[in-house]
């Protein structure tokens, strides 16, 4: 998908100013949405110094419009999300037959 100019970056204003009014939730979500949030960090699971599992987490939490600005749009192109996914069960049956017929060769 070919895209026809660029867009000038958003630049927003900072919430709230001076002001300490207390925030509602729809306040909150709509700045967590609006600017985004990335939540980071590392579970690591240890046995006598010897590690025996990691988990990296990187979370990003924000609407998609904000997503589209920072260049992240996987869903779009994500089979399972896309619709595209009756297109590979039906690759996959097709292989899947194909390497039995081929098996039974042997």
């Amino acid at each position: 998908m070919d895209r026809v100019g660029t867009a000038a970056p958003v630049v927003r204003q900072p919430y709230g100013g001076a002001s300490r009014e207390p925030a509602n939730l729809g306040d909150i979500l709509e700045r967590v949405l609006d600017r985004g949030v990335v939540i980071a960090g590392d579970i690591r699971v240890n046995l006598l110094d010897i590690e025996l599992l990691t988990i990296k987490l990187r979370l990003l939490i924000a609407s998609v419009d904000t997503a589209r600005e920072l260049g992240i749009d996987w869903w779009e192109h994500d089979p399972w999300l896309s619709g595209r996914d009756r297109e590979l069960i039906e690759e996959n049956r097709r292989l899947r037959r194909l390497l039995a017929v081929r098996g039974g060769d042997e």
